[in-house]
């Protein structure tokens, strides 16, 4: 009250600079601007983002896709799976077997990682992310899927060759004969894997462009299961033994 009265007085006596004063003095302050929290579910819908990674980004990657929880849960129950249901595996019986087959997978992992999301996306200048369609129609995103095993996206966000699939996944796979127990490592051995991998690649891509689709039908935020899947769906593609 004290406030207005001297401020009315100000205008009175003509003193612009005190009527400021009390304008100052009394204006509300402006609400803060809060940025909206991170949907991390729509992020997972949309894909990733359309820029290209650094080589380091693309290191980061490869890394965190090996020590990722899920694919370390799957590591040891396919581990456990193997050795439990068989006791005369190369690895061996028992806890040592088991640990065994726990090493090799892991080093498979990272083998595969290194090569297919670090070391040939960086060279080739190529994405190592899979791009969804969810637009198109299903027929169109289907063939999308396959083709993305060949046909990939670039650096650059056009079309090239897929080289970490098609030159990345024979290049692990002659790394694996190294040292992976009990598989054969002829030609016509290495030849059938390489195949029957490049075969079963797009069940990982088939998950990761329709499941986001089930998800918003069943309102199921399903981000758990599709990486559990993605790592299942890797597995049986041939990415181990």
């Amino acid at each position: 009250m004290a406030a207005r009265a001297a401020a009315t007085a100000a205008v009175a006596s003509g003193d612009d600079s005190a009527l400021a004063r009390y304008e100052s003095a009394t204006q509300t302050p402006p609400c803060p601007t809060f940025l909206p929290l991170t949907n991390w579910y729509d992020r997972f819908l949309n894909g990733p983002e359309v820029k290209p990674l650094t080589p380091a980004e693309k290191a980061r990657l490869a890394a965190r896709n090996v020590v990722d929880p899920f694919n370390l849960i799957t590591i040891l129950g396919d581990a456990g799976i193997t050795i439990g249901s068989d006791a005369k595996t190369p690895y061996g019986p028992g806890m040592p077997g088991f640990a065994r087959y726990v090493g090799v997978s892991f080093t498979q992992d990272i083998t595969g990682e290194f090569i297919c999301t670090f070391l040939i996306p960086s060279v080739m200048h190529q994405d190592p992310h899979y791009h969804r369609m969810p637009n198109a129609s299903i027929p169109r995103r289907v063939a999308h899927a396959i083709t993305q095993i060949g046909w990939t996206q670039g650096d650059n966000g056009k079309g090239m060759l897929n080289y970490a699939d098609l030159v990345g996944a024979a290049a692990s796979d002659e790394i694996n004969n190294l040292y992976v127990p009990g598989r054969h490592t002829n030609l016509p051995a290495t030849a059938a894997r390489y195949s029957i991998g490049l075969a079963t690649a797009p069940i990982d891509n088939f998950v990761t462009e329709f499941l986001p689709d089930v998800a918003r039908h069943i309102h199921v935020q399903v981000v758990v299961i599709q990486r559990i899947i993605n790592q299942v769906a890797k597995t049986e593609g041939g990415g181990t033994q």
